[in-house]
């Protein structure tokens, strides 16, 4: 996958090449089973029409921007995005920077700026709530419209629904509201992976080495989206290193053992049957298993006869 940084037509025909592009755009947060429904039919008609393939997305989450009060927080990182983006097999995407000039301009010119004079749009494919540009004034209507004297297809596609049953489509709202109860399953049904953090190994207290049990102490940024406080069964790859993915027992939380009132949770893993030092080593963890709620211990022996306890199930939910 190309990844083209400029919304010009030289930037454009430079990465893929003087040809005509099927399009779909949005924040494509999580990369989840509903983006990656859209991305398919987006190949497969670039493919019936001899077209690219091209996925226009931002590199940053719009409401950051718009309203950075109640902005969401994110299911992947910039990088991890494109990974996943990439993993689809589309031809290329469009990174456009969303800034307040950005968020200011009227959807027509968006629309004729990036979609046609960039891409040389020749299909555009959105959910049918699809809304973009100044105030949310884009639509599939409003692309329907332009779309006759600027040649081109718009091919609206209803949402995804959930394999669960639940009466509600794939969404990103709907995984972080599954991470927030701590439920890492449902979310990875409507992911079609397993939520992963990542970020590099920083000082502890290091009071997990003294009681037998190291824990790498994972910075992740604050603008991602944790899971609910808890105790995770969960496998963790250290990144560069050869043979590098380890089972884990994850604590997510505020110690409150050791901690009356931490301000923020914290990441730390226990990688299972691993010796050695991993600070300033950038670890990608991923959340297999709830296993239990955080809850305060009366003392170290308490708390060492659970994490021993811990460590079991997570090696029975890995396999």
């Amino acid at each position: 996958m190309k990844v083209v940084s400029q919304a010009t037509r030289e930037a454009v025909v430079a990465a893929i090449g003087d040809t005509r592009s099927v399009v779909t755009i949005g924040a494509y947060d999580g990369v989840h089973l509903g983006h990656r429904a859209v991305i398919a039919q987006v190949r497969a008609r670039a493919a019936a029409l001899g077209a690219r393939s091209v996925v226009v997305t931002f590199d940053r989450h719009p409401a950051s921007v718009v309203r950075p009060e109640s902005a969401p927080k994110l299911l992947t990182d910039a990088q991890q995005k494109l990974e996943l983006l990439a993993s689809t097999g589309v031809d290329a995407t469009l990174v456009v920077p969303f800034t307040a000039e950005q968020a200011g301009e009227a959807p027509i010119d968006f629309v004729q700026r990036v979609l046609v004079d960039a891409l040389a749009v020749r299909g555009v494919i959105v959910g049918e709530d699809f809304h973009f540009g100044y105030k949310r004034g884009g639509n599939v209507q409003l692309l329907r419209d332009m779309a006759g004297t600027r040649d081109f297809e718009v091919l609206p596609l209803g949402l995804v629904a959930r394999a669960d049953g639940v009466d509600e489509p794939v969404s990103s709202t709907a995984i972080r509201r599954a991470l927030a109860g701590g439920d890492v399953q449902r979310a990875a049904d409507m992911l079609g992976r397993h939520h992963e953090l990542r970020g590099v190994v920083g000082p502890g207290d290091q009071r997990g080495r003294t009681i037998g049990f190291p824990t790498a102490n994972v910075e992740v940024d604050a603008s991602l989206c944790l899971p609910a406080d808890g105790v995770y069964a969960a496998r963790v790859t250290i990144e560069g290193a050869v043979g590098s993915t380890y089972d884990a027992a994850v604590n997510l939380g505020r110690r409150p053992t050791f901690h009356e009132h931490a301000e923020h949770s914290l990441l730390e893993a226990h990688l299972l049957d691993f010796a050695g030092d991993l600070y300033g080593q950038r670890l990608r963890v991923v959340f297999h298993a709830f296993l239990r709620g955080e809850r305060k211990f009366s003392g170290i022996d308490e708390l060492k006869s659970q994490l021993q306890v811990d460590i079991a199930h997570a090696r029975t939910a890995l396999g």
